[in-house]
């Protein structure tokens, strides 16, 4: 096969320019420390670090998510530290002021401090975040969820919650509605309320009551009537009577699956009601309380009263402590399951960036062979050019 000469020095210039090509590559990637210099360097291997560094912006934005979650969490926590404080400090004073040693003064000055004690909760109930968002009015969170005209509150929130994505595949509430705070407070023990009838004129006084069987009780309502200060009926809401029974002061009443005790002496005629828990909120039962201390109280049977009052206000206070203490315990899980997802996503990005290190990131030791290896090459076709390009048959001539 015949070669010419300008083909043979062509076809050389051509190897040498490729091989200081492959030098050139070999530096900058030396230089820079990357393997992969552009996506044609491996273009699956490019394809797989774009996804993966996709990955990687999704989980900053998760993580992003999950802080602002927090935030708006820890101010509902403190919040709700607030409310528990301030409930604790109202049934303080509704046991003081439960107390027949209690002079009409002293139980105004505890009414005047239960009065204010209601602000305090509007107040907080009405607190905003960090960002001046509401804090309980669910997803109507420009709007001050508690208002008050004269003795009755409202809620202008709904009861919506706002799901926050914290990871791929978990999303989390960032708050709660001030309906199911403030205003879904179940009265009496959370089953059944008991309550004597205003017109009473013995002394009884409605103490403890409690569920014995639920699959027994129908939710009904009824009404304990005395025909003697020794004996009584049980009535259901159509007026037939239940049962009938004797009694003393102290006894146990118990009935459908449902048990409470009346203490001291009921007059005959006096009636004492049992109705289904009902959502009653609790600015309004505060407020209640405050009105019962102020009532005058000068006969055994208006200090019945004042104690049935009492003790019926404390049933619910003791509801909504339970529900704060509840709705605190959703809290921490939430801020509890923030912290753990938060170090998923920390775990998995350290995956994602060895994985990406693994395709982009020179080894050096590596690159630095080959540019030696590549090197000799070029130096060595340099020189066999140089041999070869002065050769010609006319030197033997």
């Amino acid at each position: 096969m015949r070669i010419s000469t300008s083909g043979s020095h062509l076809s050389a210039l051509s190897m040498m320019q490729q091989l200081q090509s492959a030098i050139d590559r070999t530096q900058q990637q030396l230089s820079t420390g990357r393997r992969l210099l552009s996506p044609a360097d491996d273009p699956i291997a490019a394809a797989r670090t774009v996804e993966m560094r996709e990955s990687l912006s999704r989980l900053d934005q998760f993580d992003r998510n999950g802080e602002v979650a927090r935030n708006r969490l820890n101010y509902e926590e403190t919040a709700l530290v607030s409310v528990n404080d301030a409930l604790q400090r109202i049934r303080e004073l509704a046991i003081q002021g439960n107390n027949d040693t209690q002079s009409p003064q002293s139980r105004s000055l505890i009414a005047a401090e239960l009065r204010e004690r209601v602000d305090q909760l509007v107040q907080i109930a009405n607190q905003r975040d960090g960002s001046g968002r509401y804090l309980f009015a669910g997803n109507r969170d420009s709007t001050a969820p508690v208002s008050r005209q004269g003795n009755a509150f409202a809620y202008a929130g709904d009861q919506g919650q706002r799901l926050i994505q914290i990871g791929a595949d978990r999303q989390i509430p960032d708050g709660d509605s001030g309906a199911a705070i403030f205003f879904q407070i179940k009265d009496g023990n959370g089953t059944f309320s008991s309550s004597a009838a205003n017109g009473n004129t013995g002394t009884g006084v409605v103490s403890v009551n409690s569920v014995m069987d639920q699959s027994q009780y129908d939710r009904d309502s009824y009404t304990v009537r005395f025909t003697a200060s020794d004996s009584y009926d049980v009535l259901d809401s159509g007026g037939a009577i239940v049962s009938s029974n004797s009694f003393a002061s102290g006894d146990s009443i118990a009935f459908s699956g449902i048990r409470f005790t009346i203490d001291g002496a009921p007059a005959a005629g006096d009636e004492f009601n049992i109705e289904p828990s009902r959502n009653v909120d609790m600015f309004s039962n505060v407020l209640n309380l405050a009105n019962i201390l102020e009532q005058p109280v000068s006969s055994d049977a208006e200090r019945a009263g004042l104690h049935n009052g009492v003790n019926a206000a404390l049933q619910n206070l003791d509801q909504a402590i339970d529900n704060i203490l509840t709705v605190r315990t959703q809290v921490g899980t939430r801020l509890s399951a923030i912290d753990s997802q938060v170090d998923s996503n920390a775990s998995f990005r350290l995956n994602l960036e060895t994985s990406i290190s693994g395709i982009e990131e020179l080894d050096y030791a590596e690159a630095i062979s080959r540019l030696s290896i590549q090197a000799t090459t070029l130096e060595a076709a340099q020189q066999s050019f140089i041999r070869t390009q002065g050769l010609s048959l006319f030197n033997f001539l």
